[in-house]
């Protein structure tokens, strides 16, 4: 399988924030700029893989900036290293004031998506290599991110068999609240 460049992958989408999109402060809900995010990820990575995908991973969305009714928000993807059948997109978020021509980045991501193959299990996707300073500088610590999702995984699952699938947790508090 031949390796790819990082610019391969590229994934540009543009959006124009309308009043459905936005909460009551007039600024885009950010459940909507992370759907955009898992959309431009996804697109990403299938193109990287050539294959279906699926989420397996979204690490922090920190919220930068606002974005306000009447902005544009256009996000850049591609893929920044890749693993056996998993590959970490990087996602940049710039929002723009289409009156004053002002842009800031509004959020930046990192999503790990899973190539799937024809029997919806996992399947291999080429290794990645970056080319400019900025996809050096994600490929490079891409693997310290991946021990940090790690471990994240692991304290989530911990999480799950701790608190399983009952609503209240705890019998006790139950009988409390009546």
């Amino acid at each position: 399988m031949e390796e790819k460049p990082c610019v391969a992958s590229l994934t540009v989408k543009n959006s124009h924030v309308l009043p459905p999109d936005t909460n009551s402060h007039g600024t885009l809900f950010g459940g909507k700029l992370m759907a955009h995010i898992d959309d431009v990820a996804a697109i990403a990575a299938r193109r990287h893989a050539r294959k279906p995908v699926v989420t397996a991973s979204t690490d922090s969305v920190d919220f930068l900036a606002p974005v306000k009714e009447g902005d544009t928000i256009c996000l850049e993807a591609f893929v920044t290293w890749t693993r056996n059948t998993s590959m970490e997109v990087f996602i940049k978020a710039v929002t723009e004031d289409l009156d004053t021509g002002e842009r800031k980045v509004c959020t930046t991501a990192f999503v790990t998506m899973v190539a799937l193959g024809e029997d919806n299990r996992p399947a291999v996707v080429p290794a990645v290599y970056p080319e400019t300073e900025e996809e050096i500088f994600l490929h490079k610590e891409a693997p310290r991110r991946a021990e940090l999702r790690k471990e994240r995984r692991t304290n989530s699952k911990e999480m799950a068999r701790t608190f399983g699938t009952r609503f209240p947790w705890n019998e006790k508090t139950r009988m409390d609240d009546k």
